[in-house]
């Protein structure tokens, strides 16, 4: 969530580690045979260790039920490079966004084979690509510098790049419409409290609206309702969430002191994800279940068969199998672990992958 959570689970346990955000095991996969019928296997995005350069892709095939543990790897002969961030399937293509090492990489979905690097650097300094979205064969990647770019996934060229505000994270869009959550990660206590709109006809900004301090996560439902997790400033200025309707572009509701860290949005229920800590570091996992049509909490723990999570990271719905993901960082240093849940909270399988499992993407046949 998803990032390295620069500002969630690392960063409110040290500041001084604001960017320390694959074994094969026996797995059970997808029992649901109208799955494998459509779907056929599903990518995760291991960061690996800040400055380790050592992010992997680790591929999982429904039919075979084998678990490749680093599929860039094994189709380029070269390694990913540091601190991978997002992954997102657009038609043929995989798209990575690799933070550290200041490039987004263009893959062929189905093998992971390099189409083209595109390098996210001004002059010298690097850009920092964080997250990319995608509407009518434009790509547009959040970067750290204050900027998203607008990319043709046809010619894969950068066409312009768009001011935002300061550490831009993850967006989302609706009705026409591009939402930027500005976070100002980099600038703590000075944290950024803004959300910009871009109008996707005219790639400007058309608004800056206000929402809670340190604004991250960005998911927009089918009613035209933006969600925005922000995390507050880990002091005086609790964690919430935002709705901006998207027709007026005003804020509807804040829900004060709600926590979540990474969330992912299917139909009518928002997932999300985060972690709590107690005096010692010790980190106690939860997955809401909010529904975005009563818009309210269904349920405090999406969860319903006792299944723990060491180290929520990640999480990410499949709008076509109903299936939820919920990836775990564990102890941030070694391999973490995706399991897979049933639409009603129960466990149907997990997987062993790398270092910091932060995005899982599905692959269609």
């Amino acid at each position: 969530m998803q990032s390295f959570k620069l500002k969630s689970i690392l960063f409110s346990l040290a500041l001084a580690a604001v960017f320390s955000s694959c074994r094969k095991d026996k797995t059970i996969g997808p029992d649901n045979q109208s799955i494998a019928a459509v779907r056929k296997g599903l990518y995760i995005l291991n960061q690996g260790s800040f400055n380790s350069n050592n992010s992997t892709l680790s591929y999982y095939d429904y039919d075979t039920k084998a678990l490749v543990p680093d599929q860039f790897f094994t189709a380029n002969n070269r390694g990913l490079g540091d601190t991978g961030n997002d992954a997102e399937v657009y038609g043929s293509k995989l798209y990575i966004v690799v933070d550290v090492s200041n490039t987004l990489e263009v893959v062929d979905a189905k093998t992971a084979k390099s189409i083209k690097q595109i390098s996210f650097v001004n002059g010298t300094t690097g850009r920092q690509p964080r997250n990319i979205v995608f509407n009518q064969n434009k790509a547009y990647v959040s970067s750290y510098d204050g900027t998203v770019a607008v990319i043709d996934t046809a010619s894969l060229t950068v066409e312009q790049y768009i001011t935002v505000g300061r550490n831009p994270e993850k967006m989302a869009i609706t009705n026409g419409k591009l939402y930027v959550a500005n976070s100002g990660g980099l600038s703590y206590p000075n944290y950024d409290k803004t959300v910009s709109v871009i109008d996707l006809t005219t790639k400007t900004v058309t608004k800056t609206i206000t929402v809670t301090e340190n604004p991250n996560g960005v998911a927009a439902d089918k009613y035209g309702n933006v969600y925005i997790l922000s995390f507050g400033n880990y002091a005086d200025v609790s964690p919430a969430m935002t709705i901006i309707d998207s027709k007026t572009d005003v804020v509807t509701k804040t829900f004060a002191d709600f926590n979540g860290n990474v969330m992912s949005i299917n139909g009518d229920y928002l997932y999300i994800a985060g972690n709590a800590y107690d005096a010692t570091g010790n980190a106690s996992s939860y997955v809401k279940l909010f529904n975005v049509k009563t818009v309210s909490v269904e349920k405090a723990n999406f969860i319903t068969d006792g299944t723990v999570i060491t180290t929520a990271y990640g999480i990410n719905a499949d709008p076509f199998t109903g299936e939820v993901f919920v990836t775990d960082a564990k102890n941030y240093s070694t391999n973490g672990e995706v399991f897979c849940f049933s639409s009603a909270g129960v466990k149907k399988y997990s997987l062993t992958t790398g270092i910091n499992p932060g995005n899982v993407t599905f692959i269609n046949k």
